[in-house]
């Protein structure tokens, strides 16, 4: 039986540990979109695709996605994700393409992440002579991030600079003195950053559209 080319789907909020009653937004989604979503939870395991397709259910954005499951044999699968991207090793890191940069803080279970984006951080404070975001691009550029993988959540390459705890610090005064009001108070609470992921896009995925 051939891959649907539509799929009926419904979804509402998703309260973790709670019975709630939501309103059930229904939408027909193509199965670009389908697969675009799922992608996003799973990256290009073709297993972990063909167990979502079959149980009919994923969460997503805080929102749970249900719909009528489906089968998918592996050479249909394998085409449908032949069109989306792939890891890319050889893309030069290029610190003025990055969009975004992400403080990884701890590890393990107690791994937290802060993301801030170049919008966000190019504003410099009064008497400042750099923004945040040139001093983060500073330490990029001082030690080449290496490639880590492409995220098809946030539709782009990421690649990952580890820092000293000399060089943690350093970062983490900089960016506090550099920073706006607004900005400095998200960092505020942060701790000494462990790494730094930078995101490098690489424009939309197929099928690729707006969703909650």
């Amino acid at each position: 039986m051939p891959l649907p080319e539509t799929i009926a789907v419904r979804f509402t909020e998703e309260d973790a540990g709670y019975v709630t009653v939501r309103p059930v937004v229904r939408q027909v989604f193509r199965l670009a979109e389908l697969v675009d979503m799922v992608l996003s939870i799973t990256g290009k395991n073709e297993l972990r695709v063909q167990q979502i397709f079959r149980a009919g259910t994923v969460v997503y954005n805080g929102f749970r996605y249900s719909w009528e499951g489906f089968v998918s044999q592996a050479n249909e699968l394998a085409a449908l994700l032949a069109a989306f991207p792939d890891d890319d090793p050889l893309r030069a890191f290029t610190a003025d393409a990055v969009t975004a940069v992400t403080f990884e803080i701890g590890g393990g279970t107690q791994r937290s992440l802060i993301a801030i984006t170049r919008q966000e951080a190019s504003a410099r404070r009064l008497f400042q002579k750099r923004s945040p975001w040139e001093i983060l691009l500073g330490a990029a550029r001082e030690s080449a991030p290496r490639y880590e993988r492409y995220s098809h959540a946030q539709r782009g390459d990421v690649y990952r600079l580890h820092l000293s705890a000399e060089a943690a610090l350093a970062l983490r005064k900089g960016l506090l003195d550099s920073a706006p009001r607004v900005l400095r108070k998200k960092l505020a609470g942060m701790q000494t950053p462990a790494a730094l992921s930078f995101l490098m896009p690489r424009g939309h995925a197929v099928g690729a559209g707006s969703r909650s």
